[in-house]
């Protein structure tokens, strides 16, 4: 976690560490141990006005994901950018799973709602 024109307090650092742990959830378990996370946090000020800037960048086998949101607030904008990998990790996770597996798991949703 790199802060830019900004010092991240201990609150701030737990959000983060908390917000790209779930994220954790989408990777592939055979990507999980090469995945690389950097955190940027960058305030600007201009004419009086905040602009707090979170972007992350993620690094897994055979793709570089990046996010960055723009808010008032920092904690809002990490919300903001862990929305964004969520989607694209989704989308990654889905790609590398194999068709069988993929298989497995809907055959299984299938049975649940039929015994409801």
């Amino acid at each position: 976690i790199t802060g830019v024109h900004i010092k991240a307090d201990e609150k701030l650092k737990e959000h983060v560490i908390k917000i790209v742990n779930k994220l954790e959830h989408y990777i592939p378990r055979s990507a999980r141990p090469s995945a690389h996370v950097d955190v940027k946090l960058i305030e600007t000020k201009s004419q009086g006005d905040k602009k707090h800037t979170a972007e992350v960048i993620m690094n897994l086998p055979h793709r570089v994901f990046t996010a960055k949101e723009s808010t008032s607030n920092m904690f809002t904008a990490v919300s903001n950018v862990e929305k964004k990998l969520k989607i694209q990790l989704i989308k990654y996770k889905y790609s590398h799973t194999s068709a069988r597996f993929r298989r497995h798991l809907t055959a299984k949703f299938r049975k649940r709602s039929k015994d409801s």
